[in-house]
């Protein structure tokens, strides 16, 4: 790896990165230019990233290629925009598939962190000037939610990325730049779980085993977990994120619905889907209870991006609620998650189930089609 950089003008770096060229084909290991941050950017030394279900939904299926994929991810500030006053060289960061710009109207707003200004991208460009920040060999590769942290450099928005405390060890802390904190703010932000309620959780990656821990931290009465794999249970769930009853569907005779209402005594009070099919947010909807039954659909689906229901749900007092990052605005929030983590108030050591070196990433991926992992974190070159 070659650099030539300064504070005030940095120059193009190059670096490795794993470069994604076909959909569902092994990322290449390739050797990339990583452009200078221009204003209000900033240019990351990755440090470690954790692969994200997300990120294999689009491998699989996404149409724009070349592409560097990632961004569940810490890191370290190399070099600095033009009118960045947020960070300097030096700052520890974490990386946001959404930003948060502070001053558009959904910013302002305490109902939403949807900012209109750095909300998710999908198109594999930057933000700000619709173009990218890494080539190979003079041709431009795309970028995955603006991070693309499958590299040891990247260039994110200065609004894309949250200043944390030097002390916060970055092997751990990036879990919570999507995965944890999304799980997390699901069951407090989003569902706003009551203590002694009933919480059915449908998928438990690790996603829906944050929603378990935020739902034992508001002290939740009965948290049953909803997987098609055993181990899901027996490895992690019961003895880790207070997951007190565990339900296969194929080991039952009867919809998985009905079983939860009878020993739910009628249905749950809160439901999360976090498995990303579509299909299982009507049965979520059908777990809860009448009245007052809320589901949160978490989930990222690959196929079928419709909802079907029947409309009987909703007029018996069901509700049905989305959420993006469980809520959480990222640069106003995650300081005080990762403190929360730091006086042991929420886990998050507990997630990582394996530690990769860079160029096994595809490994990562493999154990992750597999549902032989939960998070698989990355550790850059040093």
């Amino acid at each position: 790896m070659s650099s030539s950089s300064s504070i005030d003008q940095p120059n193009v770096i190059t670096c490795k990165a794993m470069v994604a060229w076909e959909a569902g084909k092994d990322l290449v290991m390739e050797e990339v230019e990583v452009s200078p941050p221009q204003p209000q950017e900033i240019r990351v030394k990755v440090i470690c990233t954790s692969l994200c279900r997300t990120d294999i939904t689009a491998w699989e299926s996404q149409a724009i290629f070349p592409r560097i994929f990632g961004h569940e991810a810490s890191g370290i500030v190399e070099s600095v925009g033009e009118g960045v006053t947020e960070f300097v060289k030096g700052d520890h960061v974490l990386t946001v598939f959404t930003g948060e710009c502070k001053t558009c109207k959904h910013c302002e707003s305490k109902k939403s962190n949807m900012c209109q200004v750095l909300g998710l991208e999908r198109r594999g460009v930057m933000h700000s000037d619709q173009g990218t920040r890494f080539s190979v060999k003079g041709k431009p590769v795309y970028h995955y939610c603006a991070v693309s942290s499958f590299s040891e450099y990247t260039v994110v928005h200065s609004g894309c990325a949250v200043k944390v405390s030097q002390q916060a060890p970055l092997e751990k802390i990036c879990l919570l730049s999507c995965g944890v904190a999304a799980g997390l703010g699901a069951a407090w932000n989003v569902a706003d779980i009551s203590k002694g309620s009933i919480v059915v959780i449908f998928g438990l990656g690790t996603v829906g085993l944050a929603v378990a821990q935020g739902a034992k931290l508001r002290g939740a009465s009965q948290i049953i977990g909803v997987d098609i794999n055993p181990e899901k249970y027996e490895k992690v769930a019961a003895k880790c994120f207070g997951v007190t009853d565990f339900l296969n569907p194929n080991e039952y005779n009867e919809p998985i619905q009905q079983v939860i209402k009878r020993i739910s005594g009628g249905g749950a009070d809160y439901s999360f889907e976090c498995i990303g099919n579509t299909g299982m947010v009507t049965t979520a909807l059908q777990s809860c209870c009448d009245g007052w039954g809320l589901t949160v659909t978490l989930g990222v689906p690959k196929t079928n991006p419709e909802i079907a229901s029947h409309y009987s749900a909703f007029l018996s007092g069901k509700t049905l609620k989305g959420s993006l990052f469980g809520g959480w605005k990222p640069k106003s929030d995650l300081p005080s998650l990762v403190n929360k983590y730091m006086n042991r108030e929420i886990q998050v050591d507990e997630f990582i189930t394996h530690n990769l070196p860079f160029e096994d990433i595809n490994k990562a991926f493999t154990l992750m089609r597999e549902g032989k992992c939960l998070r698989c974190v990355i550790h850059m070159p040093n």
